[in-house]
């Protein structure tokens, strides 16, 4: 795996030395490289968080919005320009918590963008507390007695929503996680992956935990039936892989607009006529 690629930026790192989100990081610039992008074909969407401020270490075109809202942004940028390869990189945190609804949406819309999970089941960013995917009975921060509610299962509402294609990686295993990018960009339609990413600070899941547990699955990925059962089974939690890719892709968001406008992208509309604005602020 390349140490530097045209991806690369001299952007001083804010992440704990050791954290497994430099190695994310460094399998989002391997892969982007492999697919043979250029940093002005790429954006990148995140909202707040520890995940959130990786696209401030990758070199291309990006977006830093409000917390759990780069989804509803990301799609938006998607729509206007389709050209763009747009990635969303967010936590279990930002996304699943206070983004839980334009998660739950998004999953509807279908929009042609990649999601990225960085999900360690807490708040690193905060001192540990407990997030949407925190084991029920785990104490934490704010737990001190346990969490007292079921975690969300993310990869089995996004399969029962319809998504097309769904992953589970670890930022433990970069080179299997570089792979799954490339296949989760190239991909038709919402394209989500959920990372296991162990936090070295809150120890959310352990790095032993994570290296111990974690096995590759060997199913047939074109199986629904099946990536819905093992999504459901708390045996295979720790299964990593394409859980499953739908052969037959949906129709992606905004596609009916641009076959209906001959394709023709908005960014290529041409520039507003300033002269009415300015006449219009002129009246008032």
């Amino acid at each position: 795996m390349k140490s530097k690629t045209k991806f690369s930026n001299n952007v001083p790192s804010q992440w704990c030395p050791g954290c497994p989100n430099h190695l994310i990081l460094k399998a989002l610039q391997n892969g982007l490289e492999e697919l043979e992008l250029t940093p002005q074909e790429v954006c990148l969407v995140s909202g707040i968080g520890q995940a959130a401020k990786l696209p401030h270490y990758l070199k291309g075109n990006f977006f830093n919005g409000l917390h759990g809202r780069a989804l509803p942004v990301a799609t938006g940028i998607k729509l206007a320009n389709p050209k763009l390869k747009v990635i969303v990189t967010t936590g279990d945190g930002d996304c699943y918590g206070e983004g839980g609804n334009h998660f739950l949406h998004t999953l509807r819309r279908n929009p042609d963008i990649t999601l990225l999970v960085h999900n360690n089941s807490i708040y690193a960013l905060t001192k540990g507390q407990a997030s949407p995917t925190t084991p029920k009975g785990e104490k934490r921060a704010l737990n001190p007695r346990g969490v007292e509610d079921e975690p969300l299962n993310p990869l089995a509402l996004a399969l029962i929503q319809g998504t097309g294609f769904v992953a589970r990686c670890s930022a433990l295993e970069i080179e299997h996680l570089k792979e799954v990018i490339k296949e989760a960009i190239n991909y038709p339609g919402l394209a989500y992956v959920d990372i296991l990413q162990p936090c070295i600070s809150w120890l959310k899941p352990s790095l032993e935990t994570l290296k111990k547990e974690t096995f590759f699955l060997s199913h047939d990925p074109q199986d629904f039936e099946q990536a819905l059962k093992i999504a459901l089974d708390p045996a295979q939690k720790w299964g990593l892989g394409i859980i499953y890719k739908n052969p037959w892709p949906k129709p992606v968001l905004g596609e009916g607009f641009y076959q209906h406008f001959s394709l023709e992208q908005l960014t290529h509309l041409p520039p507003l006529d300033l002269t009415i604005a300015q006449n219009l602020l002129k009246a008032h």
